[in-house]
């Protein structure tokens, strides 16, 4: 298991943290691996009853490793191609229904236990992404939050469309999405994306993880399959949209001015498609 996301399991709870404080827990091909393979260690983890997912240091997950973007403001290559060369979060393994940027998200469904992402510091494009594939949200009020991946000429690929659209009403996630601005804890609430506040969001997930650990581990376990038969029909095909989709804009003219106009600190000039 790589060092970029520690497990601990104590008393059935399974302690997840990203571990990669210095870049604020932001998501390299590194981090897209160690996070999906936890999630896949933790299935066949026996007396593990619920999961709690953190960011160590000052955020959650800031989203997409800058050196991403200053690929592409560089010319570098990277096209929908490179981004689904094998190891990238675009690259599919098996007859997954998820790319590897989706897996990071949908492993924490495909748990048969409970997942509760507790929320700080930031959670920004692919870190909120991620905090939507856990069952339960346990957020700081003061958390800056952002479906984030327009601002950079993207769309939201990491399952977050399917998800959102399960959480939010259509025009509330249009709006997040097509603005890509960024909220607060707080307001997340007030939408409905996140399940409750609070000022110490892990000690919150621990001690709510604990309390469902406590129950009967056959009866939390069917409850979420019996939940999840409901909420995730669709999912599948949704996820190959969300990749055709990404696709016919990485590398394009207008993602590549998305990207060095962030950089540039300019508005973006870009042309009409």
């Amino acid at each position: 298991m790589s060092d970029r996301v520690l497990i601990s399991i104590s008393d059935g709870v399974a302690d997840v943290t990203f571990n990669r404080a210095d870049k604020r827990n932001a998501l390299d091909n590194a981090m897209f691996s160690a996070i999906a393979e936890a999630g896949e260690q933790l299935k066949s983890e026996r007396g593990v009853r619920a999961v709690v997912l953190s960011g160590d240091g000052a955020s959650f997950c800031a989203g997409l490793d800058f050196s991403s973007f200053q690929a592409m403001a560089g010319g570098d290559g990277v096209t929908s191609e490179a981004a689904s060369a094998e190891g990238s979060p675009g690259s599919m393994r098996g007859d997954r229904i998820t790319h590897l940027g989706q897996q990071v998200c949908w492993v924490w469904q495909e748990l048969e236990v409970p997942v509760i992402a507790a929320v700080h510091g930031h959670a920004l494009g692919g870190g909120l992404q991620i905090a939507l594939g856990a069952d339960i949200r346990i957020v700081h009020p003061d958390t800056k939050m952002s479906v984030r991946e327009v601002y950079w000429g993207l769309v939201p690929d990491m399952t977050g469309t399917f998800i959102l659209s399960k959480l939010v009403r259509p025009d509330i996630a249009k709006e997040l999405t097509f603005t890509a601005r960024i909220f607060s804890g707080t307001e997340a609430a007030e939408m409905g994306l996140v399940t409750r506040l609070s000022d110490s969001p892990k000690d919150d997930a621990i001690a709510l993880a604990r309390e469902i650990a406590s129950m009967s581990p056959g009866a939390v376990r069917g409850s979420k399959a019996l939940f999840n038969r409901i909420a995730n029909d669709g999912a599948a095909e949704q996820f190959a949209a969300e990749r055709r989709t990404i696709g016919a804009q990485i590398g394009s003219a207008n993602q590549i001015e998305a990207v060095m106009a962030g950089f540039e600190k300019r508005p973006p000039v870009y042309t009409d498609v």
